[in-house]
Formats: C-alpha cells, sequence, structure tokens
C-alpha cells in the first residue's frame, strides 16, 4: 500500500460521501494503492451509518474505525496511524476544506525529494476574524517563546509524512496529546507548503474560541514548564516586594513618627497576597491532574466496531 488517507470524523455525516468521492476523483490515475482509513469519534448523526454505506460499496480501499464514545480528534489521529497501511501517510479533514488534490501533490514531493520525511501544509490566507487571528498569532509566539521545541506558524494537521514518522509518533502513548507539538518534538527534515484552506462542503465547525483555547492550553502545558517557573517568579517578586514595604512601614512609624493606616492596606495586601496563591497553585493542580491521568495508563480511545477490506 502506497498511501493511507487518515480521517477522523464527529458528526460529518454530509461530508464522507462527498470526501470520498473527491478522493477517487483526486487520485484517478495516480498508478499507485492508497486507501482511506475512517475514523468516527462517536458521532451522534449518521456518520456512521453512511461510513458502513462506504464500506460495503468499496468503491476504493477503505477501513472505518469506530469509537464507543467521543474521544476528540486527537484521539481520532492516533488511531487513525495505528490502523493505517501505507508507506506514506496523510492526515486530512472529512469537510474537504483540506482538498485530496493536495495530498497527491505531497506524495510526489515525498517520492522526488528524499531528504525530507514530511510534507506540511500552512493556510496562507486564512478566512477567520481578526480577534480569532490575533489570538493565534499570540498562541504560536508564547509557545515558541516557552517551549523547547518550535511550531511552524498556521502549520496544521494537515501533513503527509513516511511510515518511519508513523512510528516514532505511535511511540508517544501520551494521553495528552497535541499533535502540532508531538509533530515538532519527532523532528524529521519537513517541508512547509502553503494552501488555501476551501469552504466547508457541508455542515458548520466544530470549532469555537474555548475549545481552541484549552487546545491552547494543552499545548502549552504539554511542551512547556514555564508557567512552574512563572510560579515560582511570582512568589519570590511579592516576598520581596513584602520586604520592601514591611521596612518602608518601619522607617515611616520610627524615623517620621507617621502613623501608618492599617486596615485598608491590610485588606489590599490579603486579596494581592491570595490571588497569586491560588494562581500559582491553579498552575501546579493543571502539571499533577495531566500526571494524574497518565499514571491510569488508560487507553487514548476505546474501539467498538473495526471494518477492514483486508
Amino acid at each position: 500500500m502506497k498511501l493511507s488517507l487518515v480521517v477522523p470524523c464527529y458528526n460529518e455525516a454530509e461530508n464522507v460521501i462527498p470526501f470520498q468521492e473527491a478522493v477517487i476523483q483526486a487520485f484517478d490515475g495516480c498508478g499507485y494503492d492508497y486507501e482511506i482509513v475512517f475514523v468516527d469519534d462517536g458521532s451522534t448523526d449518521a456518520t456512521l451509518h453512511n461510513l458502513k454505506k462506504i464500506f460495503a460499496a468499496q468503491a476504493c480501499p477503505v477501513k472505518v474505525v469506530s469509537f464507543s464514545r467521543n474521544f476528540g480528534k486527537e484521539a481520532g489521529l492516533y488511531a487513525g496511524l495505528h490502523y493505517a497501511s501505507g508507506d506514506y501517510i496523510s492526515l486530512i479533514d472529512a469537510d474537504l476544506q483540506q482538498r485530496p488534490e493536495l495530498v497527491r501533490e505531497m506524495a510526489a514531493i515525498l517520492d522526488e525529494k528524499k531528504e525530507y520525511d514530511v510534507v506540511a501544509a500552512y493556510q496562507d490566507r486564512r478566512g477567520e476574524g481578526k480577534v480569532l487571528s490575533f489570538f493565534k498569532r499570540c498562541f504560536y509566539k508564547i509557545i515558541n517563546a516557552l517551549s523547547k521545541v518550535s511550531l511552524q506558524p498556521d502549520a496544521s494537521d494537515f501533513r503527509t509524512f513516511r511510515r518511519s514518522v508513523r512510528d516514532s509518533i505511535l511511540d508517544l502513548a501520551e494521553y495528552h496529546r497535541f499533535s502540532k507539538g508531538i509533530f515538532a518534538w519527532v523532528g524529521y527534515s519537513t517541508c512547509f507548503i502553503p494552501y488555501t484552506a476551501q469552504p466547508r462542503a457541508n455542515g458548520t465547525t466544530k470549532w469555537n474560541f474555548w475549545k481552541l483555547f484549552n487546545y491552547a492550553v494543552e499545548g502549552i502545558i504539554g511542551y512547556s514548564t514555564a508557567p512552574l517557573r512563572l510560579a515560582t517568579c511570582l512568589g519570590g517578586v511579592t516576598g520581596i516586594a513584602a520586604v520592601i514595604y514591611l521596612i518602608a512601614v518601619v522607617l515611616e512609624k520610627f524615623l517620621k513618627g507617621i502613623d501608618v493606616p492599617g486596615y485598608a492596606t491590610i485588606i489590599v495586601l490579603i486579596l494581592l497576597l491570595g490571588s497569586v496563591q491560588l494562581f500559582c497553585i491553579g498552575i501546579i493542580g493543571e502539571y499533577v491532574g495531566r500526571t494524574f491521568e497518565q499514571t491510569k495508563n488508560r487507553p487514548v480511545y476505546i474501539t467498538k466496531e473495526i471494518l477492514s477490506y483486508e
């Protein structure tokens, strides 16, 4: 098998059939074997029903992996990598914003340029609002400043890579997964190419601001310990400030004989120090919580049903 297209699906009932048709059209006459690995991430609509129809027809080699519930896109990608048989593996969404024709171009680059192990696509033009774009730029600046690995701004999960890269990713069986960070961490020579996201074929995006915010937090916590150092620095700064304030109060009292009002000052200091402590405890809690969940050794996903042409 030359190429495996890994397609995570969550409530994409209206898109999976057009997606397969687009793949067949894009790879017509390509001269090599390919397969589509659909991963149904606990969809609540007719996605699984339509995937079974696609599997029964076998217009091209198809595998369907169905989860017992919704585990998230990262789990879907991880499962798809497990069941992919190709020498090249491509990660692509089912909504046709990422066109299968570009996957064929990616495979051609890997064929022609042996020095590259990964071909990753980044959006040259984004159709989102200015506010969301601003926060995304801030996220990449923050995580690249804090993390030991560097993330390519605007690079998505849309990429094609060799099987050796896939094997390295599967070796990272961490529970909280952040694919952009995982790709950066495993390394390998990467060729970045631009693409323009097309309008969704059907339906609406499953992402909103808060989901993206939580995803960004996952990335920062998962690939940097800098927030823990921030907590230490805040503790040191507030401690030094408290000592300076103490000295100032003593000097005013004994050298100038000035009465120092106490009630308002004490309340403000209690609120300030209390908020700093809670903030630091919250940062530590994020790391402890992730460590606790990882030590349970629970699987990243649970497979309910597997349909394979093999």
